[in-house]
């Protein structure tokens, strides 16, 4: 298991925070997705290390963008 942390831009709301969980959390090999608008924040831990530009595609989908922390 790994967890890698990013930032995530323009959340303001539990809406915002579930809409990221859900596109991450369709990303294959994602066990747990945590989601904090407060701090902007994301955190997932996965089976294996993820590919970044996964991850930032499927932020950017829910309509925000992501870096890594």
């Amino acid at each position: 298991m790994t967890t890698t942390e990013y930032q995530v831009t323009g959340m303001t709301c539990g809406h915002c925070e579930m809409s990221v969980r859900r596109e991450v959390g369709k990303i294959a090999g994602v066990d747990a997705v945590e989601v904090s608008a407060a701090d902007g924040s994301l955190s997932i831990t996965a089976s294996a290390p993820l590919d970044d530009a996964s991850v930032f595609a499927a932020v950017d989908e829910a309509g925000y963008r992501a870096v890594r922390a």
